[in-house]
This record gives structure tokens, sequence and C-alpha cells, in this order.
């Protein structure tokens, strides 16, 4: 990945200076450095400090916190994907013996395993790790705070199940097998779980004078996986480019997507928020934007990692501050500043390939009852079925190869969708999940649930 400090308009690369200059200065860090990626590549990298001369560069290390967990919810997709578990298994089958092993992998990936949300006292952040050796010592006498699979609550210490979880399965530790199979593979070079120099310090600010106070950095030990790592805005970068589009090398854009995709019950104030979870990554919806990634603290630093797929803009915020600049809304803000002052340019529209006159002529407008729909066939194989006006169901199929098809999103997702055809070969409806589909208001030659009235249409006088 280049840097490029040309691809932005420079009226989009002062917005960018002066979010981050105005996060630092408020949040009194005592730096804070950000980049921002697009189609893949990084753009734009800022930097503010308090300290004289050269500020920090994509280069210098942070440490980033749960943004870690991202990474180790990785390396469970790889296991998922080369077929050595699923994420239905009860973590008994794999790990057994740790006290919660009737949540599955999916629970934990997704924080609905019922688990404490911290490790037992003393501290853990602010800790030896040693003091915790083994699973035991992480998870405490009561692991499980609430029934298995039933609510989200955050838990770290679930991240640790899932570390020693790639450990076990792996022959391996978790270090070495994160630099096997993600940092060396996407070139995430300076990324590491020790500090690498050149690295930032990490500091408290007194909150009632600007004063600092130096924060211990304490290896965690068996709860590495849950937040140990640190990395830099360059290697950040570089992750949100392959959280956005996946890579061979580590995991298909299948499998990210998956990750994406909201897995965990949402509560009532997670909804008036516009927030849940996926398998390792945060979904907001923020100004209008569905935005995923991951927000990270250790006493010291602050991290955040946001991205709109759909806008193709990440941003990483970096610094190094127990408290003080909230990062998820400036990460927010980086997204939002580029995708409104230089939006997505749309690929070209493109015909079919091929023509295939039996699917031709499934398209055009459909009635569910008085529902009108219109169902389209696009360029990428598929049949797209929208309400003609306002809202409503609205979903994607893909072809079976037997003359059906299946959904691929939303209400009908994984619900087949059949041509029901007459005698004579012609389409009589379509029977979507038993809905029935005519070509007009409740057909009458079609075979409506409930029948049709005889006497038809009528007005009333």
């Amino acid at each position: 990945m280049t840097t490029s400090q040309e691809a932005l308009l420079p009226g989009t690369r002062r917005a960018l200076l002066h979010r981050i200059a105005v996060a630092q200065a408020e949040g009194r860090a005592p730096s804070l450095v950000a980049a921002v990626v697009r189609e893949g590549q990084a753009v734009w990298h800022g930097a503010r400090t308090s300290v004289d001369g050269h500020g920090p560069d994509e280069t210098v290390q942070y440490r980033i916190g749960s943004l870690t967990k991202i990474f180790t919810a990785v390396l469970v997709m790889r296991l998922r994907d080369e077929g050595v578990l699923d994420l239905g298994d009860p973590l008994e089958r794999h790990l057994p013996d740790t006290g919660v092993g009737e949540a599955t992998i999916a629970e934990l990936l997704a924080h609905t395993a019922g688990l404490a949300a911290e490790s037992p006292a003393p501290w853990w952040e602010r800790t030896p790790g040693v003091l915790r050796p083994e699973l035991s010592d992480v998870l405490g006498d009561q692991p499980l705070l609430h029934p298995v699979g039933r609510r989200f609550h955050y838990s770290n210490p679930g991240y640790t199940v899932l570390g020693a979880l790639v450990e076990k399965l792996r022959g391996a530790s978790w270090e070495e097998v994160l630099r096997d199979e993600i940092l060396e593979p996407l070139g995430l070079h300076r990324t590491s779980a020790q500090p690498r120099a050149p690295h930032a310090g990490g500091w408290a600010v007194h909150p009632w004078a600007d004063a600092l106070l130096p924060e211990p950095l304490e290896d965690l030990g068996r709860m590495a996986p849950a937040g140990q790592l640190w990395s830099t805005t360059g290697d950040l970068a570089r992750f949100a480019a392959f959280l956005a589009r996946g890579d061979g090398r580590v995991l298909s854009a299948e499998s990210v997507r998956e990750m994406r995709t909201p897995a965990a019950p949402t509560e009532a104030a997670d909804v008036m928020d516009g927030a849940t979870y996926g398998l390792g990554m945060q979904i907001q919806c923020r100004d209008g934007r569905l935005l995923v990634g991951h927000s990270g603290s250790l006493p010291g630093f602050l991290a955040n990692l946001t991205l709109s797929v759909e806008d193709d803009v990440a941003a990483v915020v970096l610094a190094n501050c127990t408290s003080g600049p909230l990062l998820g809304a400036v990460g927010a803000d980086l997204v939002r500043i580029v995708a409104e002052a230089e939006p997505r340019i749309p690929e070209p529209w493109r015909p079919l390939r091929e023509v295939d006159p039996a699917v031709l002529a499934l398209t055009g407008q459909w009635y569910w009852g008085t529902h009108a729909f219109a169902l389209r066939a696009t360029a990428d194989g598929l049949l797209v079925l929208a309400p003609l006006t306002g809202g409503g169901r609205r979903a994607r199929f893909r072809a079976n190869g037997d003359g059906t098809w299946t959904g691929v999103e939303g209400y009908y997702a994984g619900e087949p969708l059949r041509p029901v055809r007459r005698s004579d070969g012609t389409v009589s409806h379509l029977d979507l999940g038993s809905f029935v589909f005519t070509r007009q208001p409740y057909d009458p030659e079609a075979p409506v649930p409930g029948g049709v009235d005889a006497e038809g249409w009528r007005g009333v006088g």
C-alpha cells in the first residue's frame, strides 16, 4: 500500500487535519495520529502532538487495546473455513474443562456467551499477566453472569478463551499463529505483541489540570488475545483495506463480510444508539451511514478503526492517553468528511454477458396481493425483487441451477423462489416461501390462497 497525500483534494485534507487538531486540543491528548483509506489505499495521514519537533508518523507504534479482538476473530474464522471447527460447535468439543463449554464459538465471537466483562481482581489492565497464568485465573469461580446466547455482554475473558482455542488447535502460541497467518501475509510488519521503537509512551492526563502521569505498560499474558497488540496507522490502514475486501492469503471476502454482519441480540439502549456487534467487529449506524470496525483502550492509549463499506472509506485514529478524545466520533467524522466531500464514483453500468430467455420471462411487474413489485435480472447473475413504490421487503436471489432461486438477504434470506408453470410451460405465478406473486393483483387464474371472489373487482355506489 502506498500513501499519496495528493490523492485527496486540498479542501478535504484541510478538513481532515482540522478535525484531528480539534480532537487533540479539546481532548488534551499528548499526541494523536490518524489515517484515511479509500478504495483499498491509504490516501491521507495526519498527526498532532504536544511535543516540539518531529511529530509521530505512520510508523510509530501505539497500543491498540481491543482492536486486537478483530485479529483474534480472524484466526478463529480461518479455522472455521479450513473445516477444523464450526461456529455452532460448543467450546467443550475443542477446548474441554473450561467451565464455559456450553457456549458456542459464534457466541464467544459475538459476546453472547454470558461471560463476565472482566477477569477477577486485581485490575487486569494495570497488573502483570503472570498473575493470571491459567484460564481458570481469567474466568474465575463464576465465569457466567447471564444465560448463554441470550444477550450481548462484552467480555474480555471470552476473547482470552478464543485465543486459548487457537493455541490448542494450532499447536502454537497465539502470538506465533497471529504472526504467521495474518501479520506476515498482509505485510503488517509494525504490528506486534510487544512495543518496538519507535513507539509512543502511554500517559494519563489529569482531569482538572494540564498535567501528565505515565501509565504502566503491562504484558497481559493469557489475556493478550483480548487487547495486547501494538500497531501503527500505516499497518492498520492495510488491515482496514483487508476488512473491506478480504484477502485470499488470510480470509475470503465472504468470510470477512460474515464478520461484519450483526450476530448479537440488541438491547433497547443499543437500538437507540444504533449499535450492535458482529463476529469480532462493532457495528453502528451514524449519520445515516453503516460503520463497522472496533475501538480499543488500555491505560495510556486509545484506538479506533472505522470502515464504511458502502463508501469504501476507512479511518484509523490512535492517541496516547487513557481518556480524553472520543476516537469513535473522530473516526466516523473522518469517514464522513471524505465520503461527503469526494463521493465514491460508481463502477460503470455493464449489461449481462448473456441473456437467458427463461430468466428474462420472469422479469417485470408482479403482485403479492395488492402490493406491486418489480423483478429485475442484474449483470451479476442475480434476481432483485423490490417494491415499485414506498417501503417494503427487498431481496436478491441467486440461481440454484435448476430453475429455482434462493434469497441471499433480508426477510427472504434462505427462502426459495420457485416459478410455477402451466401445462404449456408459461409461468403462472411465483411461489416465494409460500407467498404467491401474480402478474395481476389477485389474478383469478392463479392459485391465490383463500381464492378470489368470483364477481371480481367492483366499485361501491
